[in-house]
């Protein structure tokens, strides 16, 4: 296996993983707290309406639900959080991968958070950055931490993928 094809498949092993520290990060603030996560279907159902031209709904909740939009938005879901963490390494290098550190990955994780805040929330109705939601500073807090915990997900998958890359070298 080449030097890049390494890389490229410890990018896809850092998506999925910090995909699923966010994952387990709402599951805890859900459990806990009782503070609902994003419902993954919605993204499904946002996604599969595209194809109709669809793009923006006044309220994603009230557009009429479509076959397997759970489905493609738990894929979404993954493929969305690989396709951040190739990015990144694309960007930072292998050089990061090799030797993970903390900073690049947190700052990184905040970053994404324009996504949900300017292309996702404003396509469900709910306004730019949640503004149009009953509670737009709890919505935005929530957005910020859960992209953070995203962040510091690569960082502790990256050094599981490096020790990998160590020992395969």
């Amino acid at each position: 296996m080449s030097f890049e094809a390494r890389y490229i498949l410890g990018a896809i092993a850092i998506g999925i993983g910090a995909s699923l520290f966010m994952d387990l990060w709402n599951l805890f603030l859900k459990r806990a707290f009782g503070i609902p996560s994003l419902d993954y279907c919605l993204l499904g159902r946002w996604i599969r309406h595209m194809p109709g031209g669809t793009f923006r709904h006044a309220s994603i909740t009230d557009a009429p639900q479509k076959p397997f939009e759970c489905t493609v938005g738990w894929i979404a879901h993954f493929t969305i959080g690989v396709a951040f963490a190739l990015v990144f390494v694309v960007f930072l290098s292998g050089d990061w991968l090799a030797r993970p550190t903390l900073l690049p990955a947190l700052l990184y994780g905040i970053g994404t958070v324009v996504f949900p805040f300017f292309i996702l929330q404003p396509s469900f109705g709910l306004g730019i950055a949640a503004s149009r939601t009953p509670k737009p500073t709890h919505a935005r807090l929530k957005s910020l931490v859960t992209h953070t915990v995203f962040g510091g997900g690569m960082y502790v998958c990256a050094i599981g993928v490096s020790y990998v890359l160590r020992v395969h070298a």
